[in-house]
């Protein structure tokens, strides 16, 4: 039994699981929390690094500069009407978003929401387990495989299974850490 294509399964919700991580703000200026937002670019949605320059200036501000200056207020009216909750000033050539400092309560929000794409992603793994475990029985049914193969191949498919879990149960306590520390 190949589970090779499994383990790549896998390491997609892992990845999965981190990218979502990395739009989490943590009261710092992170350029990725951005990475989600979309402008209208000549009638195309275009995501915003590909029409300006995101830079962080201090700790909790970041810089966007358009590369044309027409797409300031499209650029504007785009993280208004995201879910990032933080305002744009707008000074005609950039626009600076400043992170305000979180509150106890917006911290205990965000580690409840790591927590739950922590579990979507246990979840994908899980699932995953399953395709796999349902493919060997299949492939046993058919007589491909004997019923100590069958066995060994559950045994490795819930090996890498454990594996990934720990791995998003880091994850989930490295984030979690690091939104609780002020």
């Amino acid at each position: 039994m190949e589970l090779d294509a499994y383990q790549e399964k896998m390491n997609k919700s892992l990845d999965s699981l981190a990218n979502e991580y990395a739009t989490i703000r943590a009261g710092r200026a992170n350029p990725h929390v951005l990475d989600k937002i979309t402008v209208d670019y000549y009638g195309q949605p275009t995501n915003l690094q590909s029409v300006a320059n995101i830079s962080v200036s201090e700790a909790r501000t970041l810089v966007i500069q358009p590369w044309e200056a027409s797409m300031i207020k499209e650029i504007e009216k785009a993280i208004l009407v995201s879910d990032l909750g933080l305002t744009p000033n707008n000074d005609g050539k950039a626009i600076r978003l400043t992170f305000p400092e979180l509150t106890e309560d917006r911290r205990k929000d965000l580690v409840k929401d790591i927590k739950k794409k922590g579990e979507n992603a246990k979840v994908a793994v899980r699932n995953i387990r399953r395709d796999a475990n349902d493919a060997m029985k299949k492939e046993q049914k058919a007589n491909e495989i004997s019923e100590d193969e069958l066995k060994s191949g559950e045994a490795d498919v819930q090996k890498m299974t454990d594996e990934f879990i720990s791995k998003i149960e880091q994850m989930v306590d490295d984030k979690s850490k690091e939104i609780m520390t002020v």
